[in-house]
């Protein structure tokens, strides 16, 4: 089986861990010893090396690791139009952990600025690879999930269909804007399948006030709406994932509850699912994925400590996999990026590469060359 287009058999999510140059940089920045162009200049030359380090280890894609990111998703919406970062009394709560106290706020009518700065991330990445550069950012979904209807602006959207509306929009916006950019392979990241499968999660979004019943067809919906933009030398991926955050998480519970609207329902090319604990629940949600083109890239191996999978184990649970979808149509990855935030998952360097290594191996001893 040919390993010719994304998503790729031997793939991943995205972000990894900062190295130490670029925390020194981003460090001094806050305290104001550097400028923002020292810290742009060591971006750079930290993300020219993980570049080739993704090639090195033998994946036929490359990512910038998130480096110019403190999260994986507030960067993004942060400088959408109708949206403002703001600072809360706590952070997210995590299993143990919470995270720095910030946010998004709806407080405009959203658009999708043409001078997003993520547009020259992009840029920097493709003039820098020779494989296929990744791009990675949130998911319409996740800009309300969180916050809900509290966080959006009722002068601005008096009627929360208009503002489901405008976020479609927007996202084909930024879609089209990433592919004149030169971008063909795009991924939206999205926790909020996966909380919509957490009882806990589903009990705090009733308080918040949401319709929980209605929400899988509403982001189905949203989610569709932006990808009309895709065109159809584009590739298109959704990363579910339960949260990630210094190696903890938030929800618990298997795909079931949302397992055939998202995987066909949704109209992405691939879906990148975490499968490398039981709190993912068992292999049988790959059923609903349709015969044909699109695939699933199970994430076995575990993106939250450092001790290497044995690839007997790993080829096992893909063995597993082909009861429920066909082997041409799965692909293998991390379960989740190494550094959603710029704080990073507590595992090496040098185990982070050694698990992208040794995927890309079992993924030649799988699927072929």
């Amino acid at each position: 089986m040919s390993d010719t287009h994304a998503p790729f058999r031997a793939d991943e999510v995205g972000s990894l861990l900062r190295t130490a140059p670029l925390k020194e940089a981003r460090a001094k920045k806050a305290e104001g010893k550097i400028s923002a162009a020292d810290l742009k200049a060591v971006e750079d030359a930290e993300i020219r090396k993980i570049i080739k380090k993704q090639k090195d280890v033998g994946l036929k894609l490359a990512t910038d690791g998130e480096f110019r990111r403190s999260w994986w998703h507030f960067d993004f919406f942060w400088h959408l139009k109708g949206c403002e970062r703001v600072v809360l009394d706590h952070g997210i709560h995590f299993k143990g952990v919470d995270t720095k106290p910030e946010s998004v706020r709806v407080t405009g009518k959203l658009d999708f600025p043409l001078d997003h700065p993520m547009l020259e991330h992009f840029k920097f990445l493709k003039a820098n690879t020779d494989v296929v550069p990744k791009m990675t950012i949130p998911s319409p979904t996740v800009l309300h999930f969180r916050g809900g209807r509290k966080s959006i602006s009722q002068s601005a959207y008096p009627d929360i269909d208009g503002y489901f509306e405008d976020l479609g929009t927007l996202y084909q916006k930024a879609i089209k804007a990433f592919y004149d950019a030169g971008c063909r392979y795009l991924q939206l990241d999205d926790t909020v399948w996966s909380y919509l499968c957490s009882k806990s999660e589903m009990e705090q979004a009733r308080a918040r006030g949401e319709d929980v019943d209605k929400l899988p067809e509403i982001y189905a919906r949203v989610i569709n709406k932006a990808l009309e933009a895709k065109p159809a030398d584009m590739v298109m991926t959704t990363h579910v994932c339960r949260g990630n955050f210094r190696s903890t998480w938030i929800a618990e519970g298997g795909y079931e509850p949302v397992a055939e609207r998202m995987l066909a329902g949704t109209n992405y090319d691939g879906y990148f699912l975490e499968y490398d604990t039981e709190r993912a629940g068992g292999l049988e949600p790959l059923r609903f994925l349709p015969k044909g083109k699109k695939r699933v890239v199970v994430g076995l191996v575990t993106s939250k400590s450092g001790t290497l999978e044995k690839k007997d184990d790993i080829k096992r649970r893909i063995e597993e996999a082909t009861r429920y979808a066909a082997l041409e149509q799965l692909c293998l990855s991390p379960q989740c990026g190494f550094a959603s935030t710029e704080e990073g998952n507590i595992l090496a360097e040098d185990e982070q590469w050694a698990k992208l290594a040794i995927i890309a191996e079992i993924a030649r001893e799988v699927w072929g060359p």
